[in-house]
């Protein structure tokens, strides 16, 4: 068995070490002539080229082991199949999922041996907690993130998606079997013009499976974890500590079936065989080639976490290029909707598609207006209230702190309106208390006040003022009983209710309902 090399720089010297102890190299390639300087002072018995057709065209190397650019890859993993040698490398496959396939497909038809480094997929720990998953130690999965951060070589050739995330990718997948069904990314841009420092990347699976890699080279301390969490137990794989495998048996409870309560447990860890991953992968690369078989992360599996970076990098830059949102001061407003003069934004709050606010309005902190909202003019809403979409909120009404505006829902500002007679002089106020939530399609006439943290159904017309906590639906609307702050439905028995679900305590009294334990407020 002989193998070559292509690549000696940061990872490649590794891979050197590893095929030499293994006594498998026959030849290392890097076309910089200083690194095969260095690496002839450290490793002085391995024969050394800077031409990579000296391994090419060398009947006596068996396979080659490609450790350059991620760029790279393809291309020269294309030569050495076309000549015959079986393939190692490095990830990712390529950056590019048509050179991935063309890559396969060339493989197949020359009967090579083609395998992906995904060094974690052969690591102990992580086999391990393969293993405990398919036993249902941990129970059904529900989330899996990973963190891999550092602060080091700092590369003008590829981002940090691709340098660090293929990794963690690729075990996330093999974990689950499956690849997502949506992909989202975002990053940022500090160091060189065009290349993300960190990126920040959400999975989505089937059966509300959720995932997310946070990869950063621009963070102060180094940090390799992956977790997993289960509903039996939450897993957590610390590639730096000298114990890499640790289980929390922490359990969610729910009290009176409803209240999550969250138990801890000590954490155990899990013996693991101290085993190099490195070695193992190399290893196994070698008994795919002696034995003929399909190695573990092969092409194909390197095309399935191609095709979750590249879906990670469209979203990237059509989010960080895209003018779809524009940052104004300290809120957030779409391209497409329209701000006028003298209008107040508290910070956070997000104005999305196709929205108008009118002159003089003013709008609280961390709102959320959907889209086709218009507001104002002259109109109020308090603090973290969230409007859905196509709703107008018209001159008169008021919408005080955390206020729930369902889609379509109707407000007024006239009782008896004529398209042919002006009447701007009789508009009548409408006041929402805090905390209240108006149902999809309801209608709301003017002139009313709706107390606090009421509920108005689906659907309902309103017509007359509803009394703090009051649950109203129907045409026209009447109450049919209270609801918490919560907005769970109350039950009173000798006129005391306490909320199921929170805890909260009321009294009934003849004009309504109060709450009796303030510090729950």
């Amino acid at each position: 068995m002989n193998i070559g090399m292509i690549g000696l720089g940061y990872w490649g010297k590794n891979i050197l070490r590893n095929l030499l102890e293994l006594k498998v190299l026959h030849t290392a390639c890097d076309t910089d002539l200083e690194i095969i300087k260095k690496m002839e002072r450290d490793f002085p018995d391995v024969n050394y080229t800077q031409n990579f057709d000296d391994i090419l065209g060398n009947p006596e190397i068996d396979a080659i082991a490609i450790s350059t650019p991620a760029v790279t890859h393809a291309t020269l993993a294309i030569k050495a199949i076309q000549s015959n040698k079986d393939v190692f490398v490095e990830k990712p496959l390529s950056v590019k999922t048509e050179e991935a396939i063309e890559l396969i497909k060339l493989a197949r038809k020359k009967k090579r041996i083609l395998m992906v480094g995904h060094i974690l997929q052969y690591h102990p720990a992580v086999l391990k907690l393969k293993e405990m998953i398919e036993t249902g130690e941990l129970g059904k999965i529900q989330y899996i993130y990973s963190n891999r951060l550092n602060i080091g070589k700092l590369r003008i050739e590829e981002n940090i998606l691709w340098s660090f995330a293929p990794h963690d990718v690729s075990v996330i997948l093999m974990l689950l079997e499956e690849e997502p069904t949506s992909v989202m990314s975002f990053g940022g841009k500090y160091i060189t013009d065009g290349i993300f420092d960190t990126t920040l990347t959400t999975l989505e699976f089937k059966n509300n499976v959720k995932g997310h890699i946070f990869v950063s080279w621009l963070h102060p301390l180094k940090e390799q974890k992956l977790v997993v969490v289960g509903t039996k137990a939450m897993a957590v794989f610390d590639d730096l500590s000298e114990e890499k495998l640790f289980i929390f048996p922490h359990k969610i409870e729910f009290k009176n079936g409803k209240i999550p309560v969250a138990h801890k447990a000590e954490k155990y860890v899990v013996p693991i065989e101290n085993k190099e991953p490195l070695k193992e992968e190399l290893i196994h690369f070698i008994n795919c080639i002696k034995k003929r078989k399909t190695p573990r992360t092969d092409g194909e599996e390197g095309l399935r976490v191609l095709r979750v970076l590249e879906k990670a990098e469209r979203y990237l830059n059509n989010t960080y290029n895209s003018d779809i949102v524009v940052v104004k001061k300290n809120y957030f407003l779409h391209k497409s909707s329209f701000i006028d003069e003298d209008v107040e934004i508290g910070e956070n709050t997000k104005i999305w598609h196709f929205s108008h606010i009118l002159r003089n309005s003013r709008i609280g902190k961390d709102c959320i207006i959907g889209q086709n909202v218009m507001i104002g003019p002259d109109v109020n809403i308090g603090n973290k209230c969230k409007i859905q979409n196509n709703v107008s909120v018209y001159k008169g009404v008021t919408l005080e702190d955390e206020v729930f505006c369902g889609p379509s829902c109707v407000f007024t500002n006239v009782y008896t309106p004529r398209a042919f007679i002006e009447r701007k002089k009789e508009f009548l106020p409408t006041l929402v208390k805090r905390g209240a939530t108006i149902g999809a399609n309801a209608t709301i006439l003017c002139g009313i006040t709706i107390g606090k943290y009421a509920m108005i159904g689906a659907g309902a017309v309103v017509k007359k003022d509803i009394p703090d906590y009051g649950l109203v639906v129907g045409v026209p609307a009447r109450q049919i009983g209270w609801v918490c702050k919560c907005g769970t439905t109350l039950k009173f028995v000798n006129n005391y209710s306490r909320c199921d679900y929170c805890g909260n305590e009321y009294e009934q009294k003849k004009d309504g309902i109060i709450q009796i334990n303030k510090q729950n407020d």
